[in-house]
């Protein structure tokens, strides 16, 4: 997939680790022109009427790489819902931006859907949390499995899952989304599964040889979890405990996927099937 355009390849990736907030664009048509509004996410409520100054990161990469300038229209959103167009005001190496008007507007599905994705390589996991904030998923929740191929804990793990929730964030100043999803704290299965058996969801997981499919079920009516398995797959044993929590098997055809294939091709089925395509 290209790099230009609302579509970001791959290597998007490796900017979001450099910078907290990456600027994407929403564009809007202007009689015969194409005005490109920068769009930026602000980690505190907004109000109207206010002024309020950009983060450090963000006011650098967008008065030395956008060129933004006095006066420049930009939207700003804090993950409550809606977005407010501002007015750009630079002083020296910082960026105010001052609240002029309010849009409700939102794109959320109406399938509220948590990702449950086993602990795959780093740069897999980057590229999971992007695309699935794009494709609409609401919570993220990351997990160790027996075949995780890498281990985190303690500091290391936080540090981890910051750098995705700043990739869950970059992806909502792409894609237009003005909630941000949830990244929650890794958690290992067995001590997911207990608290997910407890969970009022539909619960799913992808599991090879599985004879249901997503076309033959019902739109739910209640959130849906999707347990999604590292490389090389769950053990059987893990299998079993999923079941036993309440999860599904579900197929996704006669091809192998891999896992960074496997959640995101599902997740595009059930927005196809029960979301808002």
């Amino acid at each position: 997939m290209g790099g230009a355009g609302p579509f970001a390849s791959s290597g998007a990736i490796e900017g979001e680790r450099f910078h907290n907030v990456v600027w994407l664009a929403e564009a809007k048509s202007v009689g015969d022109n194409r005005c490109m509004i920068p769009r930026f996410f602000c980690p505190f409520p907004l109000h109207p009427g206010a002024t309020v100054e950009l983060a450090a990161e963000t006011a650098h990469h967008a008065l030395k790489v956008l060129r933004v300038g006095a006066g420049d229209t930009a939207t700003l959103f804090d993950g409550r819902g809606g977005q407010w167009r501002a007015r750009l005001n630079p002083a020296g190496k910082s960026l105010r931006a001052t609240l002029e008007e309010f849009d409700d507007s939102d794109c959320e599905p109406p399938l509220a859907l948590t990702l449950v994705q086993a602990l795959a390589a780093s740069d897999k996991m980057d590229f999971v949390v992007q695309k699935a904030v794009e494709l609409g998923v609401q919570h993220i929740q990351p997990v160790a499995a027996k075949r995780s191929v890498i281990r985190l804990a303690g500091e290391r793990a936080e540090r981890r899952v910051e750098h995705w929730r700043n990739i869950a964030i970059a992806a909502c100043e792409q894609c237009g989304r003005n909630r941000v999803p949830s990244v929650a704290p890794i958690l290992d299965l067995p001590q997911y599964l207990g608290l997910a058996a407890q969970d009022n969801a539909i619960r799913f997981v992808c599991a090879p040889g599985a004879t249901g499919f997503l076309r033959d079920l019902a739109a739910p009516a209640l959130p849906v979890s999707l347990l999604i398995g590292p490389e090389g797959g769950f053990e059987e044993g893990e299998l079993l405990a999923a079941r036993a929590a309440g999860f599904k098997p579900i197929g996704l055809g006669p091809r192998i996927l891999r896992t960074e294939t496997a959640g995101l091709g599902a997740v595009a089925a059930m927005m196809a099937l029960w979301g808002d395509w």
